[in-house]
């Protein structure tokens, strides 16, 4: 059975809109006063501590109907919800034979380089065929792994269309450490992303409170600080790497990691990724009106048929020896195909 808390790392955030429970605990007459992590820790077995404290932070744990914290003290009769943006549904991870690009792997860890298209995880519309079911497979000769046991697995998750750095837990302490270190924020990750316009500074910070567009609960949108109780505080760091003619190729190292941040945020400060057919990117948003130019668009989309998006470097502490670990990846063909195609049409414009 999947994990109930299904959300990326740091919380999914969830829209009022339309949320679904998952569970309901009414809290006894008797009950002193407890933190509310230490409580559902003891009433869910099978899920940590920390799991809860992230889902907390995402937004999914309600009291009396609204949202609470992990230290939050549970009273007598308080009505406990777990919520999340999808129906309850029992996904079966099953192994099947799904090529993967093993960067590394011991008897702790592996780290995969993703290729683009391939679903993470199981979810609704993705029943199978996802990343999951190729590392079911690659270790399904391994008896201490089982791919349905939520205390090991996927340490943090990318998008279907983004590529690159991956890393999957092997057994329940891994995973622990792991994902302490995700929630602390002492990783570094740093991604490769292609965005619509010139970047004018050579670097900078985005900071934007994220969570679902109540216009579109697929999308998300930054919202002013305070204003969405359900927002959550994020920051991008960028850098620019390359300056095409009409678009822009940056680095982006988070510094938290919410759902969509990199998109989100560089749409919000005018740079949408190029392709990004989610949040417009895959409309001529710069550049001129030739009939010429338009066409060279439409080869370059057809390149690189997605958001142009790579988690390019991955940075953490082995969970058993402490040893930092530091992974880098060569960008994708689609991606370099298209940024090889912008660098000549930056040099001979009127000849693509």
């Amino acid at each position: 059975m999947a994990d109930l808390f299904d959300i990326d790392e740091f919380g999914d955030e969830l829209a009022a809109a339309e949320v679904f429970e998952h569970q309901r605990f009414v809290v006894d007459k008797g009950q002193t006063l407890q933190r509310i992590d230490k409580y559902l820790t003891e009433k869910m077995a099978g899920t940590s501590r920390n799991r809860i404290q992230e889902a907390a932070e995402a937004g999914s744990v309600l009291v009396n109907g609204k949202p609470v914290k992990s230290n939050y003290r549970v009273k007598p009769l308080d009505v406990i919800s777990i919520v999340l943006d999808h129906p309850k549904t029992d996904y079966t991870i099953v192994p099947q034979d799904i090529p993967l690009d093993i960067v590394y792997e011991d008897d702790d860890i592996v780290v995969v380089n993703k290729q683009p298209g391939l679903v993470v995880h199981p979810g609704v519309g993705n029943c199978d065929g996802t990343l999951l079911n190729a590392i079911a497979w690659h270790l399904k000769d391994n008896p201490a792994f089982d791919a349905n046991d939520p205390r090991i697995g996927l340490v943090h998750r990318i998008d279907k269309d983004t590529s690159g750095l991956l890393l999957i837990a092997k057994n329940e302490a891994a995973k622990s450490n792991l994902g302490a270190q995700f929630f602390n924020k002492t990783t570094e990750r740093t991604y490769n992303a292609l965005v619509w316009g010139v970047v004018k500074t050579d670097e900078g910070t985005i900071t934007g409170d994220l969570a679902r567009d109540p216009r579109d609960r697929t999308a998300y949108t930054v919202f002013p600080e305070g204003e969405n109780p359900l927002a959550k505080h994020a920051v991008t760091h960028y850098r620019v790497l390359k300056r095409f003619a009409y678009v822009t190729l940056v680095e982006c190292k988070l510094e938290t990691g919410r759902t969509h941040q990199i998109r989100v945020h560089m749409k919000h400060i005018g740079h949408t990724l190029f392709n990004d057919a989610h949040y417009g990117g895959n409309e001529v948003l710069k550049g001129v009106r030739t009939a010429k130019y338009k066409q060279f668009v439409q080869n370059c989309f057809a390149a690189c048929p997605r958001q142009a998006l790579h988690a390019k470097t991955l940075g953490f502490r082995h969970p058993t020896t402490n040893e930092w670990m530091q992974f880098d990846s060569v960008l994708p063909d689609d991606m370099q195909a298209l940024i090889d195609k912008w660098q000549r049409y930056a040099v001979q414009p009127d000849e693509i």
